[in-house]
């Protein structure tokens, strides 16, 4: 474990990223030998971000929290196989994608997203700061948008996942999905022409999706609510927080 920073002291961003990953290293290394107490700070540490993960990947909470628990029970029978030769998280990924994959392909009735999608409802209570009409106008917006990332392939699936709503930079999505750098820039580059496309046409169908006639209660969360409707890049974004 790294020694604690003098009070009074004060660390740089990058210093605080080497601490954590020198705390997560200790942890592992523990767990591997056998304190169960260290696997337990493993999944207190990362089992939110799994379950975002896996809620983007298939837009349900309970298959997300079912894919949740498998991964962490596979890397607990299986840590002593971990060769610490990447980090945690980005094995801790692998076996989570790869989970979510599997359910995803096993649910022969393809998931439609529906006004109520958990993805749509966490985008909206982010941007809209609690005001019930901005909700109601970022409705379809991030629903057409759901829809359109919940069209792409697998592979662009997964690195739009990891990268723009999971935050994990290039170098750590090619690590996990075992690539390159330059394929997971390719790969973002293509999803955000297919989804403009998908989105650019939704748009210009005249069939309205039909809203509710009452909006879903939605936890006010204190935000910025930009003026001009999200970019992509910004609506993409807006999926990944708390979920």
């Amino acid at each position: 474990m790294p020694p604690p920073v003098p009070t009074g002291e004060r660390t740089t961003p990058a210093e605080g990223v080497e601490a954590r990953a020198i705390e997560a290293e200790a942890l592992v290394d523990a767990a591997r030998n056998g304190d169960p107490r260290a696997f337990e700070a493993l999944v207190k540490r990362y089992r939110h971000r799994i379950f975002a993960l896996a809620l983007h990947m298939t837009g349900s909470p309970s298959d997300a929290d079912d894919i949740t628990q498998d991964a962490f029970v596979r890397a607990f029978k299986n840590i002593h196989r971990f060769e610490g030769r990447s980090e945690f998280f980005t094995w801790l990924y692998r076996i989570a994608l790869n989970r979510a994959l599997n359910v995803r392909r096993d649910n022969k009735r393809r998931r439609t997203t529906d006004l109520d999608d958990p993805r749509v409802t966490v985008a909206i209570a982010v941007d809209s700061g609690g005001n019930p009409q901005r909700a109601l106008e970022l409705r379809e917006t991030y629903t057409h948008l759901v829809r359109a990332f919940d069209r792409l392939s697998p592979l662009l699936k997964t690195t739009i996942a990891l990268t723009m709503m999971q935050g994990l930079s290039y170098p750590e999505a090619a690590v996990v999905l075992d690539t390159t750098e330059g394929t997971i820039a390719w790969r973002i580059h293509e999803a955000r022409k297919q989804m403009r496309g998908a989105i650019e046409h939704a748009l210009k169908d005249p069939t309205p999706l039909r809203l509710p006639l009452r909006p879903p209660n939605i936890e006010r969360v204190h935000a910025e609510v930009p003026e001009s409707p999200p970019s992509l890049e910004m609506a993409l974004a807006l999926l990944a927080p708390s979920v």
